[in-house]
């Protein structure tokens, strides 16, 4: 059997994405096994795969993860991604928590009904550039280091710059405002592993198309 984390998911980003990142990040190969329909979520249901009966589901280790935090918490403390100790960890929670209400807006935006469309951008274009970017400014500024917590790579800022990039799509201007984290989304690109991801052929994933969605719908919600 291979070593391997094999990470099941549709083939898309939704809630597994920030998972792929933080793998990439850590320089960590994966395999995936893509949910192509209803039948192959019941088939793990089923089959005792899903503890809670959703997916993200991670093997790793022998173990059988679900949880998209739990998940992330085990893979940043066994890569390194979790700070030095406890009090950059507890910086580390609070960013990423803060992160993680924005990607919802975020990932959620493709699946909204056509008539909530226009007010639900609207929404998340005002919360990322009235709320949250100007957080992670002033993180940047304060702290007057490469990254957002000590001095070395961390879950943190992994998964801002994936926010970021995902924000970019929907506005390319959005850091027009935030000097520090436009130059902290070059630096944090740059760094190889991460390099390497944001590459085309890697397992990062595009934003999802109508059929994507499409798919998702007839697999969760049929």
């Amino acid at each position: 059997m291979s070593g391997k984390p094999k990470l099941h998911y549709f083939n898309g980003r939704g809630r597994m994405e920030s998972i792929r990142w933080l793998l990439a990040a850590a320089g960590v190969e994966f395999e995936e096994s893509y949910l192509e329909k209803k039948e192959d979520l019941t088939k793990l249901q089923q089959d005792g795969s899903l503890l809670f009966q959703q997916v993200p589901m991670v093997e790793i280790d022998g173990m059988k993860l679900v949880q998209t935090r739990a998940i992330a918490n085990y893979i940043a403390t066994k890569y390194n991604l979790y700070g030095k100790d406890l009090k950059e960890r507890a910086l580390i929670d609070m960013y990423v928590e803060g992160m993680f209400d924005l990607n919802e807006l975020l990932m959620t935006h493709e699946i909204q009904p056509a008539d909530k469309k226009d007010q639900h951008f609207a929404n998340m274009m005002d919360k990322a550039t009235n709320r949250y970017f100007p957080v992670f400014e002033k993180v940047l500024k304060e702290h007057g280091k490469d990254f957002l917590v000590g001095n070395q790579l961390s879950r943190a800022d992994v998964q801002l710059l994936e926010i970021i990039l995902m924000a970019e799509e929907f506005q390319p201007d959005i850091l027009a405002k935030f000097p520090l984290l436009q130059s902290f989304k070059a630096r944090i690109s740059n760094i190889p592993t991460i390099k390497k991801f944001l590459q085309p052929g890697s397992q990062r994933k595009p934003p999802s198309d109508e059929e994507v969605v499409d798919k998702v719908m007839k697999i969760f919600y049929s």
